[in-house]
């Protein structure tokens, strides 16, 4: 029996590695879907935390979240091993290459090529995932009180995302391959370089120009919620110069809150959600309660009884902690490892792009286009470098929260963030209780009570 060629073990590998990955998330995923099943009371230590009508609520949504997320994740993982067992990726080049064949356009032209096998991909991934999508807004988050949405507004939310993907994915993607080609033995610095100036273009515009396409920001209103996030920004030296709220609230009930912006030109974005007095929901409680104040419990509209989102000082508290992020660099040192991370793959790029193996093993005999050579390496070959650099960040992010948590508490915001993080908890229904293994995985956030432990002796104090 022969051995098996280069190609075909470089395929298996990464064949093999991807299934390795899927059945050790999903073996996590079922770890902590045993939680949920198993821990139907309220454990003890959270009798003053979460009521237990919330506890079950937050239990039901999250185990409906993690058998979507089981099916979904087969599917996915299925769908990836038949596009690659079946020769999915060369057929979608060749069949790009009719297509720009028909137009007139002969095999030199590689970007154009590219941009159109792009254009199909994209479509594809949108088209497949399109029915879990909406599966998941207008079932799991419609059953349990979150989706805002209509059909037409997903919809429309759809194509528009698409179409503004596109727009920036193509011209990016032209410029770097065009880049790659004309760079020379030094391409992958250039490379390197040019997408770190996309990224922090996008970054700079991302909420001024992308964000309003899908959401509507409006300025803080004068008042006291305004004049203390000033007072508390030119405390720390926050150069901050426009405070907008968001409508979140038109498309689900989850609450947020971010701040943008280079150099002296700080933004900070504040979800309607996230406002107690500002949350359309609680308005829509206050008039359905008054209608139905007479009928029977059971015509109660599900958000009456509910108060959303967190009070001036809650909301401060939250925003101390964001400002903590900034003060303590952790900003900074992400784009850092962001920049050193990519600067390291296309310098490994640039390695092993000449490696026609690579392209054999995934069905390319005849031709190496850049294009797929990003995708081969960046995405299979890289795959094992890149889980382990995710947990690592994973770890990073939580350390960053303990230590923002605590820039909070030395601005005296110790109670607010307290209870804010136990309301937030609530409107979010976010499950208290988890697997030990799973989050030490997933969760880029520390465990509720793992917060709440490290603030408590400062909220006594």
């Amino acid at each position: 029996m022969s051995a098996l060629s280069v190609e075909s073990q470089i395929f298996y590998a990464v064949l093999l590695f991807s299934w390795l990955v899927y059945v050790w998330e999903a073996y996590l995923a079922g770890r902590q879907r045993k939680i949920y099943r198993t821990t139907t009371h309220v454990p003890a230590e959270l009798g003053n935390i979460m009521d237990p009508e919330t506890f079950e609520k937050s239990r039901l949504y999250q185990l409906d979240k993690s058998t979507f997320s089981f099916w979904s994740g087969l599917y996915s993982e299925a769908e990836g091993t038949l596009i690659l067992v079946l020769g999915g990726i060369p057929f979608l080049w060749n069949t790009s290459g009719q297509i720009l064949a028909q137009a007139g356009f002969g095999p030199e032209y590689e970007i154009i090529h590219s941009l159109v096998f792009l254009l199909l991909a994209t479509l594809f991934s949108a088209l497949t995932g399109l029915p879990w999508s909406l599966y998941n807004t207008f079932v799991i988050e419609e059953r349990h009180g979150f989706n805002q949405q209509t059909l037409g507004f997903f919809f429309k939310d759809a194509i528009k995302k698409f179409l503004v993907t596109q727009c920036i994915l193509l011209p990016v993607t032209s410029l770097l391959l065009y880049i790659i080609k004309i760079g020379g033995d030094y391409f992958f610095i250039y490379a390197w370089l040019f997408t770190l100036v996309v990224s922090l273009v996008l970054v700079t515009i991302y909420a001024d120009y992308i964000a309003p396409l899908f959401d509507k920001f409006i300025p803080l209103p004068e008042g006291e919620l305004k004049e203390s996030i000033e007072a508390m920004a030119k405390s720390i030296d926050f150069p901050l110069t426009k405070v907008y709220v968001v409508e979140g609230s038109k498309r689900s009930s989850h609450s947020n809150a971010y701040f943008y912006g280079f150099f002296k030109n700080k933004r900070i974005v504040l979800f309607d959600t996230l406002l107690e007095d500002y949350s359309p929901l609680n308005k829509e409680s206050a008039e359905d309660a008054g209608e139905h104040d007479n009928t029977d419990v059971k015509f109660k509209p599900k958000n009456v009884n509910k108060k959303q989102g967190c009070n001036n000082q809650e909301v401060l508290a939250v925003l101390g902690h964001e400002l903590g992020h900034w003060k303590l660099g952790h900003t900074v040192k992400n784009i850092v490892i962001s920049q050193v991370n990519s600067f390291l793959c296309f310098f490994l790029f640039a390695i092993l792009i000449g490696r026609k193996e690579l392209f054999a093993a995934f069905g390319f005999y005849n031709s190496q286009p850049i294009l797929i050579g990003l995708m081969i390496i960046f995405q299979f070959i890289f795959s094992p470098y890149n889980e382990v650099l995710s947990f690592c960040l994973t770890v990073l992010s939580r350390r960053f929260e303990f230590q923002a948590d605590a820039f909070a508490k030395n601005l005296g915001k110790a109670k607010d963030l307290y209870a804010a993080l136990i309301k937030l908890n609530k409107d979010n229904l976010g499950f208290p209780v988890s697997d030990w293994i799973f989050s030490m995985w997933h969760y880029s956030h520390p465990p509720l009570l793992e917060r709440l432990q490290a603030l408590k002796s400062e909220k006594k104090d």
